[in-house]
């Protein structure tokens, strides 16, 4: 297995979500009404719901909340969301991929031209970065897991793609229609996942020098901040004495 990933990217979404943590029960219950609106509103008969469930768990969030949100999608209340996808470019050339789940769209691609503007970045055309990018299984794991030898035995009995170890945990990459068998089978034998979803993984890595890095994270957590972004993937390289520099 090949590649290395440094969780810059995990580390920085991560310590931004902390900070808003109603906003992220909010996204994820928006992920698990339109999940189960999909399909059956059963999480064993529904792949897309069970990982939004799965998510949400690995978050803390309330079984209330995921009920609800479920519930919801049963009763065809609230309303219906469309999945939108924005690309853009960051300083230093990175590219950034934008995911959203929106009743507006005319709001929110105004919205996320004027955050890339606002933040030293620029929107671009549909498709203008993303064929930089696979589309991906991804399977994020605690260091507490175990250690890299451990998780490597299991991700490639599990039918895994790939993985990345660090003093942070450990990142497996499968084939994106391998998702939720894998996930299913590293649960039983590692335990419960911290995140597993649909991924869009860079095929060639910019780094970026400390300034750039800060306009970029600052673009970064402004887009997250915005309430109809779900997720934001880029192929920035930030080194870990940058990231320590910028706190």
């Amino acid at each position: 297995m090949a590649g290395h990933s440094k969780f810059n990217n995990i580390k920085h979404r991560k310590g931004a979500q902390d900070k808003k943590r109603s906003a992220m029960f909010s996204k994820l219950s928006r992920e698990i009404t339109v999940a189960a609106k999909s399909g059956m509103p059963d999480p064993d008969m529904n792949p897309r719901l069970r990982l939004a469930v799965n998510n949400a768990k690995a978050q803390s969030m309330p079984k209330d909340n995921i009920q609800r949100a479920i519930d919801k999608a049963t009763a065809n209340e609230g309303d219906d969301y469309s999945e939108v996808r924005y690309e853009g470019f960051g300083p230093g050339g990175v590219s950034l991929i934008v995911e959203t789940l929106t009743d507006n769209t005319n709001r929110t691609v105004t919205n996320v031209r004027t955050i890339f503007s606002r933040n030293g970045g620029n929107m671009g055309e549909s498709g203008s970065v993303s064929h930089g990018f696979d589309r991906v299984g991804y399977i994020q794991y605690p260091s507490s897991t175990g250690d890299e030898d451990t998780v490597l035995e299991a991700a490639m009995e599990a039918g895994a793609e790939d993985i990345a170890s660090d003093s942070d945990g450990h990142e497996i990459w499968t084939a994106m229609e391998d998702l939720h068998e894998v996930a299913g089978a590293l649960e039983k034998s590692l335990g419960e996942a911290e995140s597993v979803k649909l991924a869009w993984r860079p095929t060639v890595q910019v780094e970026v020098d400390a300034a750039q890095a800060e306009t970029l994270l600052g673009l970064i957590d402004a887009l997250e901040e915005d309430d109809d972004v779900q997720t934001v993937w880029g192929n920035y390289d930030v080194s870990d004495e940058i990231m320590e520099k910028l706190g």
